[in-house]
């Protein structure tokens, strides 16, 4: 095996990481589709319905729409191109697996390849999970340990927090404890939570949306200066705009000056339901 600098490191991840698309060329990360279910139908997570299609439709559809991680064959293909195509390693990471069990069937599909795969849970979801995808690609010139440094530490400095316009969507899946599940459960409640190691915790719950705003900044900028950030919504874009706004006017010297800005893609919007907004946040290395 090589090491240090010879070694070539092959990076893929799942749609769940919400990274965009020019980010994913520069970095050359592979991307393997979830699926989503639609009043029967399945779609590769991106493909047959825009996410903003895909909202619009969700208080409305006949059956409540549901997901599903990708096949074994799906992980195994990019695998096998990427070895083949000269890396000596490849690095799977995905989201938290308390959370979904897509990671354990990249695991499965890693059986096949020799000890050359290594799969990684995120602990997080969305650009939770994309933020520790780019550190890995930009240390992966250093070589394998170094990439999974590069994830370690990022996720040690993550915050990935959300206001959600109702907590009806969570709840049905099924995917969070009866405590959570609870809250917003009373009429006009909007809940917000935190993603911490792969369990969804709450922060609170506030009569208004400008009240969970508020909070959602406050939650935010007492974190200190940032490495990283991305504002992410559920088809609330106007709303995310306004709270990035505030974010830079209150405390501009701590925001990057590079944001990432995301409409969450269907297969988490599923469970988190429209007009919800929330950050992903990296803070910045401690001198």
């Amino acid at each position: 095996m090589k090491f240090g600098l010879t070694m070539k490191i092959g990076i893929v991840t799942d749609s769940t990481a919400d990274l965009p698309i020019w980010l994913l060329e520069e970095h050359q990360i592979h991307v393997v589709p979830t699926i989503l279910v639609l009043d029967g139908k399945e779609y590769a997570d991106g493909i047959g319905i825009t996410r903003e299609e895909f909202y619009n439709r969700l208080p409305s559809f006949r059956t409540p729409p549901t997901t599903a991680a990708p096949s074994i064959g799906d992980f195994a293909a990019p695998y096998e191109a990427l070895l083949s195509q000269g890396c000596d390693h490849v690095i799977s990471i995905h989201a938290a697996a308390t959370l979904t069990t897509t990671i354990n069937v990249a695991r499965e599909a890693a059986k096949e390849f020799d000890g050359k795969v290594t799969c990684v849970d995120s602990g997080s979801l969305s650009l939770g999970v994309g933020f520790q995808v780019l550190a890995a690609a930009e240390a992966a010139e250093f070589g394998l340990q170094s990439a999974l440094d590069a994830i370690q530490f990022t996720r040690k400095r993550l915050q990935v927090s959300a206001a959600l316009d109702t907590m009806e969507y969570l709840r049905r899946s099924g995917r969070v404890p009866a405590v959570v599940a609870r809250l917003g459960g009373l009429l006009s409640i909007k809940p917000m939570i935190e993603l911490i190691d792969g369990q969804v915790k709450p922060i609170g719950a506030v009569r208004t949306t400008h009240q969970a705003d508020e909070r959602m900044l406050d939650f935010l900028l007492k974190e200190g200066n940032l490495q990283r950030l991305a504002v992410m919504h559920t088809n609330a874009e106007h709303r995310a705009r306004l709270l990035l706004d505030s974010a830079m006017s209150r405390n501009p010297m701590s925001v990057p000056r590079e944001i990432l800005f995301a409409n969450v893609t269907a297969v988490i919007g599923t469970h988190l339901g429209p007009n919800g907004v929330g950050f992903a946040a990296v803070k910045k290395q401690p001198h």
